[in-house]
């Protein structure tokens, strides 16, 4: 299990550090909760520990993995659906994951397609929460500003020459 101190990562929400962990009665029921710190925002989550499996809280990655995740950035679009809401679904089932490498490659392949054709609305909301996700595990991983990360992720979409297919 994690400790107070721990850097983790919350699926859908992003990375944060664990600061404390409580005891709460919710609905009459006592569960013991990991109090996780988002290093964006400021904002604080309560995790319950007994929950840690089916939602797939697992370690922030270590800085040697953060090249491989640059990488997924500066890679090819995927082939992805034209239909919007298979597209949709593929990428909410990649977020879901938790794993950093699938939600590079949600940030990548809807930046692209935002260059090259436009995004609509709920694919604009995906991008931002998916950037967030994976910002907030990359400043505890490299230990930099969320500012920082922003301006590598966006030097390497600006370096690209995009076209459309």
């Amino acid at each position: 299990m994690f400790e107070v101190g721990d850097r983790i990562v919350y699926p859908n929400h992003g990375a944060g550090t664990i600061v404390d962990i409580e005891e709460k009665e919710i609905l009459g029921e006592k569960k013991q909760y990991y109090i996780m710190q988002l290093p964006i925002g400021e904002m604080k989550v309560m995790i319950p520990k007994d929950n840690v499996d089916d939602i797939g809280l697992r370690s922030v990655i270590s800085e040697e993995i953060v090249p491989k995740v640059y990488q997924v950035l500066k890679g090819e679009q995927s082939e992805m659906s034209q239909n919007w809401n298979r597209r949709f679904r593929a990428n909410t089932e990649k977020i879901k994951t938790g794993d950093i490498f699938e939600v590079a490659e949600v940030v990548r392949n809807l930046t692209i397609r935002d260059i090259i054709k436009g995004l609509s609305t709920g694919e604009k909301k995906m991008l931002s929460n998916s950037r967030q996700i994976l910002i907030s595990e990359l400043v505890l991983a490299e230990d930099k500003t969320e500012k920082d990360i922003e301006e590598k992720i966006n030097t390497i979409f600006d370096e690209q020459d995009f076209e459309e297919e």
